[in-house]
């Protein structure tokens, strides 16, 4: 597939050429894409001398000899080779940015909840304004995450930024956020997605004031389509609405900064020209976008209420069939039709640990207030939870008939690791202190002189 922006002739539409915008659909696909008519080689990947002075560059997501279906890599033709842009680098605040293993403090065993974290008056940028409320696993040996949030109050101007931890994982919850990597650009707003592999440059830019949302740091496996089994070929999240997008480049001298997170600390050397400089490019490693409205959910049709691993997005696998390293969820509009059924999600116990976020409407299982657009909660491995009350007895009581869940979107970050609470998570104004009593307030029903 061959998708290009147009032919560009002038030294303006040069340096304008990174606006243009345009994506290729298809999830996994091997792409190829070109800024420049005939910058790609064709039949080949490193000829001994590139179209208009390139160099090419390969960028690996996965180790050479990896099976085809799971090797990942992408060959950039650029202006100048990332190591062209390196120079001496030295340690950066990664301020409240933290990475696993990070035991910094002990918790009590319980549920927790946070009330959204407020947007700061100063000025942070994406990267800056990063907090991060759990980890999980160990970045070093490529399992577990991160769970944070994003508070970006200014655009980031002449710096840049890759992630050599983790893919990143980006679910916006207010305001929108234009994403431009050395791939392309992206544009995002709150009920999309945008999946950022490791080791791909980026500069986030706010599109209309300042942004808040949550953002995965994928230690493991790269994210991926879970199989749908008896589903069959379609519903869940179909291929076709992942989109790629189509190259577009700066060539840009001016003085600036690359930051690098690297094993858990973040550096920052000086540069002098833009990295975003692929001006053609193709592979199957590359950033992408995901409508979440798109998503086409299943369900039970006459009884019992479906493990909520019918609602998953994308998967990151382990070395162990069947249990995730991450399990991304959304519960999405949807029919509820079930006869003679609990309908919201039951009470258990979970050897997984469960991250949950809401982008807007209301959770049908926190209907009692307290749980609102932007808000966290965590259930920990092998800790209870459920609906509080005031789902439960609507639930128990209601007449059953069809209904439809409207205007919600809530999503999880789920994992098979214990997800450790960071300092800043534990000592926020915005931990509800109280949340984990909720289940004491349900009320004792058994009576057991009547069925």
């Amino acid at each position: 597939m061959n998708v290009q922006n147009p032919m560009l002739r002038s030294a303006d539409e040069v340096a304008a050429s990174a606006i243009q915008t345009g994506y290729m659909s298809g999830f996994g696909n091997g792409f190829e894409t070109e800024a420049l008519a005939g910058a790609l080689p064709i039949g080949r990947n490193s000829p001994q001398k590139c179209s208009y002075g390139l160099y090419a560059e390969q960028l690996s997501g996965s180790p050479f000899t990896a099976p085809r279906t799971t090797n990942e890599r992408s060959w950039l033709y650029r202006i100048r080779p990332t190591v062209a842009n390196w120079g001496r680098f030295r340690k950066a605040n990664i301020g409240l940015w933290r990475t696993a293993p990070a035991q910094e403090v002990e918790v009590p065993i319980a549920p927790m909840r946070w009330d959204p974290i407020p947007l700061p008056e100063e000025k942070l940028s994406f990267i800056e304004g990063i907090r991060t409320i759990t980890t999980a696993g160990d970045a070093g040996s490529q399992a577990g995450m991160g769970a944070h949030v994003y508070l970006a109050t200014r655009s980031m101007v002449d710096e840049y930024f890759y992630n050599a931890d983790g893919e990143m994982l980006i679910v916006p919850e207010q305001g929108e956020l234009r994403l431009w990597t050395e791939f392309g650009i992206i544009d995002i707003e709150p009920g999309e997605i945008a999946i950022i592999p490791r080791g791909v440059k980026l500069r986030a830019e706010l599109v209309n004031g300042p942004a808040r949302g949550y953002f995965c740091e994928n230690y493991g496996g790269a994210f991926s389509l879970p199989e749908r089994g008896p589903i069959g070929a379609n519903c869940l999240a179909n291929p076709r609405d992942f989109l790629t997008p189509v190259a577009a480049y700066e060539d840009k001298d001016a003085p600036s900064k690359m930051f690098v997170k690297w094993s858990g600390s973040l550096w920052v050397t000086d540069i002098e020209h833009s990295p975003l400089d692929v001006v053609a490019w193709h592979g199957n490693y590359a950033p992408y976008k995901y409508d979440l409205r798109r998503y086409s959910p299943v369900g039970p049709v006459l009884y019992d209420h479906a493990d909520p691993s019918i609602f998953t997005v994308l998967t990151s696998p382990s070395e162990t069939p069947g249990t995730a390293n991450i399990d991304f969820v959304i519960f999405p509009d949807r029919w509820l039709v079930a006869e003679n059924t609990f309908r919201p999600p039951w009470y258990h116990m979970n050897v997984m640990s469960e991250f949950m976020g809401l982008i807007y409407g209301v959770y049908d299982a926190k209907t009692g207030g307290g749980f609102v657009p932007g808000g966290i909660s965590l259930h920990n491995t092998m800790l209870p939870h459920g609906p509080d009350m005031d789902a439960f007895e609507r639930a128990s009581n209601v007449e059953l008939k069809p209904h439809k869940l409207e205007g919600t979107l809530a999503f999880m970050f789920e994992t098979r690791f214990p997800q450790k609470v960071t300092a800043f998570a534990a000592e926020t104004p915005s931990l509800q202190q109280d949340y984990g009593a909720y289940g004491k307030k349900l009320t004792k029903h058994f009576n057991p002189n009547q069925r």
